[in-house]
């Protein structure tokens, strides 16, 4: 458990963090509520980002100017468009003694986007394992917009035809169950792992043991990111993305298989999509002596609120819970006494937060998770074909947390009970 006080000296550390970052930095005291730090650290991020704009006038589509583009300790070089835009800088992740090299693109819909198609031009036709409950927007993409792939659910059926290329795209997003079944396997042969790390914070052990898993079997890895998520301290400081290759396994620019200059072949993805990073949205924090420790303190409160609130609203909404142990623990999903509709879940969702925000406590509609505030959004699971609320669990103190949880649990029972009142008395 992390006491109120803890969890203020907490907060304010990374209110300093922001503030150093400034180059006026303002003058500010330690929040006394969880209002004044979410309002303290969206304004401080807000201040950043204009600072960098009027610092950097000439960081225009066009580097038409000698001026050097940096962003802390990020330093950029870019011709027209940034397509070709060149970053050093300190590395999200920590891969040891893993020779890597990274592509960086507008959002981390837009590098999975570009390595997705840029793998099916270097590769052709090839099967897809996309393990049930991955993240549902890139089962959308690999459907609606990579034909090439043909995408498949399980093991067995990706043995079948090796005339056509495998490819596994393990997702940080599944429940804890799909997610350990599929690291315990021991996979078909693979031409590629695509592993989208957005869910677990950059230093987790989880990542690690793929890395390790994928050296094992001797399977070439890339690993994509949103880094507008956990990578921000819960400002989302602007949208960025990006897939790191691991060389340590397959040199992908000399490799004689199908994938060979797959690295290459992404970065002219990204420029023909104009899906290319802005400078801007690089944070400046991230080099910071502290910024590693305290993104994994706040990581870890939030887990340990999720394992608290998954254990109360087992006990206390049976049946009305969807998935309360996704591999990441960022979040949970309750459902609705009776099925419901993608518009009802979504009325739900913003009716939930309006109604407990009214009230004073740290709950906000919106579509992320991360956040110094509980974060509700309709969500279609997509192992059951059904619309449920999610919930992202919040950096909160224990005892904020636990008022709130116990809050979103008597609401929704009231809630379910009232609907399925109105229901009889359509039907009488």
């Amino acid at each position: 458990m992390e006491t109120v006080e803890a969890y203020f000296e907490r907060k304010t550390s990374e209110l300093r963090l922001l503030n150093d970052c400034l180059r006026c930095p303002m003058p500010f005291t330690k929040p006394l509520s969880v209002a004044e730090v979410i309002q303290q650290k969206f304004r401080l991020t807000a201040l950043l980002k204009a600072e960098h704009a009027s610092g950097d006038w000439t960081g225009t589509e066009t580097s038409w100017a000698p001026s050097k583009h940096t962003s802390g300790p990020f330093e950029f070089a870019y011709d027209y468009q940034r397509a070709d835009l060149d970053v050093r800088g300190p590395a999200f992740y920590e891969l040891n003694d893993c020779d890597s090299q990274t592509v960086y693109a507008g959002s981390g819909m837009a590098a999975i986007a570009a390595l997705l198609l840029a793998s099916a031009r270097l590769i052709g036709r090839a099967k897809i394992l996309v393990p049930p409950g991955s993240y549902g927007e890139t089962q959308e993409l690999v459907q609606g917009y990579a034909r090439q792939l043909h995408l498949v659910t399980d093991f067995h059926e990706a043995i079948g035809n090796r005339e056509n290329c495998r490819i596994l795209l393990l997702d940080s997003s599944l429940p804890a169950a799909a997610f350990e079944a599929t690291v315990r396997e021991r996979p078909p042969q693979l031409d590629l792992l695509i592993f989208d790390t957005t869910c677990f914070v950059a230093r987790s052990g989880r990542i690690g043991r793929v890395v390790k898993w994928a050296k094992h079997h001797q399977v070439p890895l890339v690993m994509v990111r949103s880094h507008n998520k956990l990578d921000s301290l819960g400002a989302e400081y602007g949208r960025l993305g990006s897939a790191v290759f691991i060389d340590r396994h397959h040199d992908f620019e000399k490799s004689p298989s199908k994938i060979k200059g797959l690295p290459s072949e992404m970065r002219n993805a990204v420029r023909l999509l104009g899906g290319a990073a802005l400078p801007a949205h690089f944070p400046p924090y991230v080099g910071r002596p502290t910024y590693r420790e305290l993104t994994s303190r706040r990581t870890a409160a939030i887990l340990r609120n999720s394992r608290r609130s998954s254990r109360y609203f087992a006990a206390k909404l049976p049946c009305m819970t969807r998935e309360l142990r996704y591999t990441h623990g960022l979040y949970i999903t309750l459902k609705g006494a009776d099925t419901l509709s993608e518009e009802k879940a979504r009325q739900t969702a913003a009716l939930l937060s309006e109604d407990l925000g009214g009230r004073g406590l740290a709950i906000r509609h919106a579509g992320s998770f991360g956040f110094d505030f509980a974060a509700t959004e309709w969500f279609r699971d997509r192992t059951t074909d059904e619309y449920v609320v999610r919930i992202a669990i919040p950096d909160l103190a224990t005892v904020h947390w636990d008022e709130l949880t116990h809050a979103i649990a008597e609401w929704w029972l009231a809630h379910m009970k009232a609907a399925r009142l109105r229901r009889a008395d359509l039907l009488a």
